[in-house]
């Protein structure tokens, strides 16, 4: 059945019901180089929102603080109606060395700064943005349980956060009744399925809901990058500054363009967007809740938005997961091996590698 965007889901472990697809909205604002002016992102947000999206997702630094202010001018007016997602760890202010990171005093000032440019006096989800590998994971739950308990934060989560700390905060909160985690953000699609070896898995088990970001590789699955660009000939049609950037970072090789090959044959057959294709992938994915979009022009949006009815054929799933998959790793690979299964069934003995 096609869905759409007020098909809504439950995210994680949690009441909250959101749409899924987020619309990400680090293209409000232009400061970064890219981006839609306050007039095009204003078409971004009453475009989503008028087709019944209800989750939004931005973050303390997206364009210099732009982003905030921009979704928080725009939800002004049906506020109680929309999921709202922020972030906090990355922002950092010159001569002040607790304003960045994951510790309690950069987390309270980081979403009062938050609720002052969105113009609320609360956050549906706050995200930890990035791990610093330093603050103590007791300093950030309690930090963030204090926020829920004060009524500026319902719902908390974690962004770009291994998966053994994730699993570790979710048993201490349950142990010590302090507010759980119901959310991850990574990134996550065709390209890059990495998380599948333990984030997915993880979140599954302990509850959270995945929300990745750039569900169509920086671009590279939407069918605008060629075997010219290895060498760096390729034409830029768009004038983007972000292709030029992803392909200075070496994100264009053999391996991600003929996993674009795919998406773009299957597209051919349901006569639809490479795009489309690429976001119906994850959609079909029951590790998923809701991809996170990332369009800079209303039309952009609607034609992602066309992936909600795009349905994929088992065949056609089977080759995209065939083009795109990963080695699994230690200790993965050897507990799917024939050898661990036959010894799980009490077929044969293990003996242990000298």
């Amino acid at each position: 059945m096609p869905l759409t965007l007020d098909s809504y889901r439950l995210l994680g472990r949690s009441g909250l019901r959101v749409s899924p697809l987020a619309l990400g909205t680090a293209t409000f604002g232009t400061e970064w180089g890219w981006g839609a002016e306050k007039a095009e992102a204003r078409k971004l947000f009453d475009t989503y929102v008028g087709r019944g999206g209800n989750f939004l997702d931005t973050a303390n630094t997206y364009t210099g603080g732009s982003s905030e202010r921009l979704l928080g001018e725009f939800a002004r007016d049906d506020r109680e109606s929309l999921v709202l997602a922020t972030k906090y760890t990355t922002l950092r202010r010159p001569g002040d060395p607790n304003s960045t990171g994951s510790g309690r005093k950069s987390l309270f000032a980081s979403v009062e700064g938050s609720l002052r440019r969105l113009g609320t006096d609360y956050v549906d989800l706050l995200y930890l943005h990035v791990w610093d590998f330093t603050t103590p994971v007791e300093e950030i739950l309690r930090g963030l349980d204090d926020l829920v308990r004060q009524g500026k934060v319902l719902h908390v989560a974690m962004s770009n956060v291994p998966a053994w700390e994730v699993s570790r905060m979710q048993a201490i909160a349950d142990l010590r009744g302090w507010t759980p985690l119901v959310a991850l953000q990574i990134e996550y699609n065709l390209v890059d399925r990495t998380g599948e070896r333990d984030l997915i898995p993880m979140a599954r088990e302990m509850g959270l809901g995945v929300t990745p970001y750039s569900p169509l590789a920086g671009g590279l699955l939407t069918g605008k990058y060629s075997r010219a660009d290895l060498t760096g000939s390729g034409a830029d049609a768009e004038g983007s500054n972000r292709k030029s950037f992803n392909t200075g970072l070496g994100l264009v090789t053999e391996r991600t363009l003929a996993i674009a090959d795919v998406v773009r044959e299957v597209a051919d057959e349901l006569g639809r967007l490479p795009a489309q294709v690429g976001l119906a992938w994850l959609l079909h994915n029951p590790g998923v809740t809701a991809p996170v979009l990332g369009a800079r022009t209303p039309a952009q949006l609607e034609d992602n938005l066309g992936a909600l009815d795009v349905e994929l054929t088992a065949d056609q799933l089977a080759r995209l997961d065939a083009v795109s998959a990963i080695a699994l790793g230690t200790p993965h690979d050897a507990l799917a091996g024939d050898h661990i299964r036959a010894v799980m069934r009490g077929d044969m003995t293990f003996e242990p590698r000298r």
